[in-house]
């Protein structure tokens, strides 16, 4: 009888695979941020001690709260409800409905921002002096039928509207609502059409199926891309000086540096509180991330179904 011991196969001596290059690319970026180091600390011209002192100052502060965050909060608040209608119009089987909504983001997809604000600034004001709010052609109808009203409810002066800071908030806004039609748009898609009949089936109407059972599903979709737009936006609303808006952050520092003719300080205060503010939004986006895609993808095997320790089995 033969020794099942003598026909196993002998130990295999296994070496990792040498990878030298890793250590090379590893040394460079090593160096690399090394020499950035010692530029930063040994170059007086970069005076991080002026520029934390401009990012304490208060029309700097009052710029990064009335023209950065009210403004990406108020911005972002109409591009996303503006978005989702967007997007539920383009998925309508209403052809007007479908032509409309695309039409839109067609438009706002194909303006570059700046200019939006530029033309809400200056544009608007010229082409409207005032816009009467009121009965659709009360004018009309009053003249016709020789009453004295006309059947307008308040008057809007656009030349001192179109340099607020609301005017801005609504410039991004509708420009951001294109963007998140489509990201919405693709959420949307993205659950089984299956829902939707089973939510019919239960006796739910289009848009109760929509709420209750599409856009809760959606949201694992529309969330990261939601994030970028977000910190995206923090970074845009330095274009409200083309409306012009001077309660900006990056109006103030500018304002600073070149009254002060400290420049450099004055860029790397503002990059600062821009990096400040999109690190606490990446770390929100990653809690809602979390969230919302509870149930989906890889992650650590439940316990409860582990197999036991020994286990034979393929």
């Amino acid at each position: 009888m033969t020794d099942s011991t003598s026909e196993r196969p002998g130990v295999i001596d296994a070496r990792p695979v040498r990878h030298p290059g890793r250590w090379v690319a590893l040394a460079v970026i090593l160096l690399l941020i090394g020499m950035m180091v010692s530029s930063f600390l040994t170059n007086p011209r970069w005076n991080f001690a002026k520029a934390l002192e401009i990012m304490q100052q208060t029309p700097v502060l009052e710029g990064l709260w009335k023209g950065t965050i009210v403004g990406t909060i108020g911005s972002m608040a109409i591009g996303i409800v503006g978005g989702i209608i967007i997007a539920v119009l383009r998925l309508s089987e209403n052809p007007i409905l479908r032509g409309v909504s695309f039409v839109y983001t067609w438009f706002f997809r194909g303006i570059p921002r700046l200019v939006l604000l530029a033309m809400i600034g200056s544009g608007v004001g010229f082409l409207y002096n005032k816009l009467d709010f009121g009965v659709p052609f009360g004018q009309q109808l009053a003249s016709f039928m020789g009453l004295s009203s006309d059947f307008t409810f308040f008057t809007l002066n656009v030349n001192q509207f179109s340099s607020t800071l609301l005017a801005g908030i609504i410039g991004l806004g509708l420009s951001e609502a294109a963007y998140m039609a489509e990201i919405a748009r693709a959420g949307i898609l993205s659950v089984d059409r299956g829902q939707a009949e089973a939510a019919a089936a239960l006796g739910m109407n289009r848009g109760q199926a929509m709420r209750r059972i599409v856009l809760p599903q959606a949201m694992r979709v529309i969330v990261p891309p939601t994030g970028n737009e977000t910190i995206a936006m923090v970074k845009d609303t330095s274009l409200l000086s083309a409306i012009p808006v001077i309660t900006e952050l990056y109006y103030q520092t500018s304002a600073i540096g070149n009254r002060t003719l400290l420049i450099m300080p004055a860029f790397v205060a503002v990059t600062a509180w821009y990096l400040i503010v999109g690190s606490v939004l990446m770390v929100g986006q990653y809690f809602l991330e979390k969230r919302f895609g509870r149930g989906f993808g890889t992650g650590a095997p439940n316990k409860r179904f582990a197999r036991p320790a020994g286990a034979g089995g393929a």
